[in-house]
């Protein structure tokens, strides 16, 4: 059976096909939406970490000094306070907020310096000659003894494989925006702090993404005028801060010193923000 075509439905068929093709690269592009990690560094609430008897343990060793660590805070009773309890007989969990980020510093520091790690026994402090050289190891002066008497010493918290590795991914990922190194190479004490807080997430199951989000809040709690002047920063390219992830924000494009000097090029930071001392605070 033959089948009989009108030639002008022919026709109007092929210019609508090709109307459609038209409209169709012609029509500007709309972007789905897409899931965003959705950090607000002012909303953000760190989880609370297991602290059990790490204070006790320290001042046990000697890495901390409890009466020069408690003299530091002489002037301001209720760190004091709160300081006590974390180093003495308390057991409970370690609660990180913007009021008592210099004591936790201080505690951190004191445990990333002191807990035996790889990345302190191989990793870049050693390549450089003397590893009591940097502000992170000669720079703290709360511990019995010298500093390097504590250095990588103490079993603190061991770590199995796994979470070892984890620790040492993460810790090549995050900056400061006081130096251009990476936790891996924890030359001051933000970094050596920042990885004895690696440490203690990963021995406690917390995810990379998880570890990533933490990573920044306290970063931002650390150095407040930077993550405001990044923020502001990414305001104006007419984006958020919680449209990134975290591990990018705290990559070397951003949280590194150079990263940052590059963004201060840019956009004005906030005036009298406290910034973040490389010695005990």
């Amino acid at each position: 059976m033959r089948i009989k075509i009108n030639k002008d439905e022919l026709v109007g068929t092929a210019v609508l096909a090709v109307l459609g093709v038209l409209v169709f690269y012609a029509w500007p592009a709309v972007s789905l939406p897409q899931s965003q990690p959705n950090f607000n560094i002012h909303n953000e609430t760190i989880p609370q970490i297991i602290w059990g008897d790490l204070g006790v343990k320290m001042v046990e060793a000697g890495v901390i000094d409890q009466e020069k660590f408690l003299a530091l805070y002489d002037n301001s009773p209720l760190l004091q306070e709160e300081a006590g309890r974390l180093i003495g007989s308390y057991e409970g969990n370690l609660k990180i907020t913007p009021e008592n980020s210099g004591l936790v510093l201080n505690l951190l520091w004191a445990y990333g310096l002191g807990n035996k790690n790889e990345i302190l026994d191989s990793g870049p402090m050693t390549k450089y000659g003397d590893p009591g050289g940097f502000a992170s190891t000669g720079g703290w002066t709360l511990a019995q003894g010298e500093a390097m008497e504590h250095y990588s010493r103490h079993g603190f918290t061991t770590l199995n494989n796994k979470e070892q590795s984890l620790v040492d991914r993460v810790s090549r990922n995050i900056y400061r925006p006081c130096c251009n190194n990476p936790v891996h190479f924890p030359d001051c004490n933000h970094g050596m702090a920042m990885l004895g807080l690696l440490e203690l997430l990963s021995a406690q199951g917390f995810s990379e993404e998880e570890m990533y989000r933490i990573a920044l809040q306290v970063n931002s709690y650390w150095f407040p005028d930077t993550y405001e002047t990044i923020s502001r920063y990414l305001e104006i390219k007419g984006t958020t801060l919680g449209a990134y992830d975290p591990k990018e924000i705290l990559g070397y494009e951003y949280s590194s010193a150079a990263g940052y000097n590059r963004i201060l090029t840019q956009v004005t930071p906030p005036e009298n923000q406290p910034g973040g001392s490389c010695g005990v605070q």
